[in-house]
């Protein structure tokens, strides 16, 4: 079982069913904020739904595929992030994460992301973490940008979000550039 104390404040958990209320909760609180960026918002419509996402998310963590965490604060599911894919033959992370309307300008995603890094480069041993965000998605580049993360271009219209094709910001972070202070 993964989990991850950040600081006093801030950890993570491996995603299970126990969350499954509290994280469609979280959605349904914060829909119009995150369907902005997020296309399976509108395919988020009942706690079903999210159940669906947690047991596809242990499957894929069972296969070694990928790791979805339950981000806390104060002991409270305010998001939630982790490793989309893991690509063990090329030895690369994508991090993606998404943080409840409410919790955003406290440090939560950053410390997050950081602590993901840090996982993926020492304990996974990851070569690579990779970020991807919408262009126009200025709070979500913010923070690979925050952390140091080289943007290594834009991959065009990445993603079919709503109505429209959106282009993606493409970060990196390598092992041998990494530094956690």
């Amino acid at each position: 079982m993964f989990t991850c104390k950040i600081d006093e404040k801030v950890s993570l958990k491996l995603v299970d069913l126990r969350d499954r209320d509290a994280i469609f909760q979280l959605t349904d609180s914060s829909r119009e904020y995150l369907r902005e960026w997020l296309p399976w918002v509108d395919f988020t419509t009942k706690p079903e739904d999210t159940e669906q996402f947690i047991k596809s998310s242990l499957k894929s963590f069972a296969e070694n595929k990928s790791l979805t965490s339950v981000i806390l604060y104060e002991g409270k599911a305010v998001g939630i992030a982790g490793f989309n894919k893991l690509d063990w033959q090329n030895k690369t992370a994508k991090i993606g994460y998404w943080l409840g309307e409410g919790y955003q300008g406290k440090g939560i995603m950053t410390k997050t992301v950081k602590a993901l890094t840090s996982y993926a480069i020492k304990d996974l041993k990851m070569n690579k973490v990779e970020i991807w965000a919408g262009v126009e998605n200025k709070k979500s580049r913010s923070i690979p940008e925050r952390l140091g993360f080289v943007k290594e271009g834009v991959i065009r219209q990445a993603e079919w979000l709503n109505d429209r094709y959106t282009d993606h910001a493409a970060y990196g972070m390598l092992a041998e550039e990494w530094k956690e202070d």
